[in-house]
């Protein structure tokens, strides 16, 4: 075994990878960059070395810092855990060179498998299953359409060298495809550097299994059982399960065979991945190889009982595969479920900010997860918070276990995608295992159904606010108990808005209770527009807060239990697993003055603005795209709120951007 190893990487996997080495007796080095100086990977290591810039390109990516790192520290393995040079020829080549071990397959593995169509005619020759498609050389626009007319809309293009969804496009019709394929080709040369494509049948409600593999180089390779990962957003997994649910013996049979051939058919070493594609009856059809430890693993792990990273050291130590197939066994079934920072009702867009509450189910799941509390999520790298992990003896177990760790999960600071995984993990379909890759867009009624803001919601918001500020004003003794007991009145008086509604909250308290008065005032805007502020809306309550933070409140006979934590400029209140934001705008400041005026579009986030689609003086009609940007690794088209004309542009291609710049100054048509 190794004495000490470099983890290029960073983030969940770094955390892993250190906690698994030490159990090992192996040290480990940690690498760096400015964004991540004080993060718990650098901390999970035993040593620790400065790479760069927070830009990935200028420090995660520099296959040049990391070999310098490795020399600095006399690290005699690198293991690059997934994403940036985990799936790199030319890296793993250096590293050989070096005398250095790479924990992952032979470079001419990576390279067979990293180029799409280059995997896609070897899996042929060796009998795997393939989708009808087209992979060859000729990249003009006019050959993607004569072959997607060959095999039949729709179509998916994909990047040859892409993974992690990026650079792909689901193509319906052929007026779509050149714009599609040239939006998708920038996309793929900014993740990947390399622009070439193929196109595949796209085959609807199919749904994306895998194989987990491992090889010792020699020949000898063995399966870890398949996981489901069809439930994804923008070709992104979002949500995985272990065994892959209603799939017939014969076909996992199948399945499990071809995983197999993959691995022989390029001698693998180490822990690997095959992707298929499963149209519900009797086919699987190859996808991609990815050449690296995947995300999802743990659900593989908990099924198994095994420890995928100590299998990864060990085959690369030279000792061989730990275990032979017939002593693979599973157990139970496993959900994985990704908490990311995005926002689900604005199609999934990132989130970034400060995770100013961060409280994971860690007594009830498994939690991998590489950030903390008061730690900010940047836009320089992949928004995972963490994977939530949960296993029980049988899928509905695993599922209610799953369902009650998202319950227990609270962020504030940022938007995440909490609340839509609860409800995606409480859809009845999906509890039944009927799953696809269009699962989200089949079921959107249901996912993306948000709650509107109540009296449970109010009340807890304006308890905490009211603790909040009596602290600040010294406190009052009473006030550190676990409920209201004066015997005295109490009255406070709060400017509020929730689900974009201005209000004036009244608090009265007698005894116990708190009368809430709750006055709507509508914005001047909406005055002039008719709308009237409503009527006065008027509820009680009694309770309080306990030792750990919980609102513990009953309103009307009915009692819950509700958490709020600071949240922008209000409170983010959590009852069970849905969220909701009630905020105490200054009066002084209107209560409109944080959004954005009319006429302008700002920037989502920090990022790059890549394409000008429109011309000033332009007329566009609503939804058109105006610009596109990149940010977090992804494009993201600002388009036309309404019909109207392009004024001017603040920025160029290729200008950076922060968070709420102006970006383009429009004006609705008369």
């Amino acid at each position: 075994m190794f004495n000490k190893i470099l983890i290029a990487n960073r983030g969940e996997i770094a955390v892993r990878v250190a906690r698994t080495a030490r159990k090992l007796g192996v040290r480990t080095v940690a690498v760096y960059s400015d964004a991540d100086a004080g993060a718990p990977h650098v901390r999970a290591c035993d040593e620790a070395v400065h790479i760069g810039p927070a830009a990935a390109a200028q420090s995660y990516l520099s296959a040049d810092k990391i070999l310098d790192a490795v020399k600095r520290t006399g690290a005699q393995a690198v293991h690059p855990g997934y994403g940036f040079l985990s799936e790199n020829a030319t890296f793993a080549d250096a590293l050989e060179a070096a005398g250095v071990v790479f924990i992952g397959p032979a470079a001419e593995t990576i390279r067979a498998m990293g180029s799409k169509s280059a995997a896609k005619d070897l899996m042929e020759a060796a009998g795997v299953p393939t989708t009808p498609g087209y992979q060859g050389e000729d990249q003009s626009v006019a050959t993607f359409k004569k072959h997607a007319k060959r095999i039949g809309y729709p179509v998916l293009l994909k990047a040859t060298a892409g993974g992690g969804g990026k650079g792909m496009r689901m193509v319906e019709h052929e007026s779509d495809l050149e714009g599609a394929l040239k939006s998708a080709q920038r996309e793929a040369k900014s993740a990947f550097g390399d622009d070439r494509f193929l196109v595949e049948k796209y085959v609807a409600r199919a749904r994306h299994v895998e194989v987990q593999i491992f090889g010792d180089g020699d020949g000898n390779v063995v399966h870890m059982f398949e996981r489901d990962c069809s439930v994804q957003r923008r070709h992104q997994k979002i949500i995985e399960e272990a065994p892959a649910p209603s799939m017939p013996p014969a076909v996992r049979e199948k399945l499990l065979q071809a995983g197999i051939e993959a691995g022989h058919a390029v001698a693998y070493r180490g822990a690997g991945t095959v992707e298929f594609l499963y149209d519900g009856g009797d086919n699987v059809y190859f996808m991609e190889m990815n050449t690296r430890l995947q995300v999802e693993h743990p659900v593989s792990e908990m099924i198994t009982g095994l420890d995928f990273v100590e299998w990864q050291l060990r085959i690369a130590a030279g000792e061989g595969l730990p275990l032979p197939q017939e002593e693979i066994t599973e157990n139970g079934c496993a959900f994985e479920a990704r908490l990311y920072a995005e926002n689900p009702d604005q199609n999934f867009a990132p989130s970034i900010g400060t995770l100013t509450t961060l409280t994971l189910p860690e007594k009830t799941a498994r939690i991998d997860s590489g950030v903390e509390e008061g730690q900010e999520i940047t836009p320089y790298y992949d928004p995972m918070i963490a994977k939530i992990i949960t296993h029980g003896a049988n899928r509905e177990a695993a599922l209610g276990a799953m369902r009650a760790a998202l319950e227990e999960t609270r962020v504030a600071g940022l938007e995440t995608n909490t609340r839509f995984l609860h409800a995606l993990a409480a859809n009845p379909d999906f509890a039944k295992g009927d799953v696809s890759t269009r699962y989200i867009e089949d079921h959107e009624d249901a996912l993306f159904a948000r709650p509107s803001t109540d009296a449970r919601v109010l009340a807890a918001a304006l308890l905490a606010r009211h603790r909040e500020a009596r602290a600040r004003c010294g406190g009052d003794p009473w006030e550190a108990l676990a409920g209201f007991r004066l015997n005295r009145p109490d009255k406070a008086v709060y400017w509020i808005e929730h689900d974009g509604k201005p209000a004036l909250a009244t608090l009265n308290r007698n005894g116990d209770s708190i009368h809430v008065t709750l006055e709507p005032n509508a914005s001047a805007a909406a005055r002039r527009e008719g709308e009237e502020a409503g009527d006065a809306i008027e509820f009680s309550f009694r309770g309080g807060t306990d030792a750990e933070g919980a609102h513990r409140l009953t309103i009307d006979g009915a009692s819950f239990t509700a958490f709020a934590a600071p949240h922008n400029s209000g409170m983010r209140v959590f009852i069970g697993a849905d969220n909701w934001d009630v905020s105490f705008p200054n009066p002084l400041a209107g209560i409109a003055a944080h959004h954005s005026s009319e006429g302008s579009l700002t920037a989502p986030m920090p990022g790059v603005v890549t394409l000008l689609s429109a011309a000033p003086g332009d007329e566009v009609t609503a939804g058109e795209p105006l610009l596109v940007m990149e940010a977090m690794k992804m494009e993201h088209a600002i388009k036309a709120p309404y019909d109207g004309v392009v004024k001017a542009y603040k920025f160029s291609p290729g200008d950076q951007v922060k968070d709420g710049d102006l970006l383009v100054e429009f004006e609705e048509s008369a």
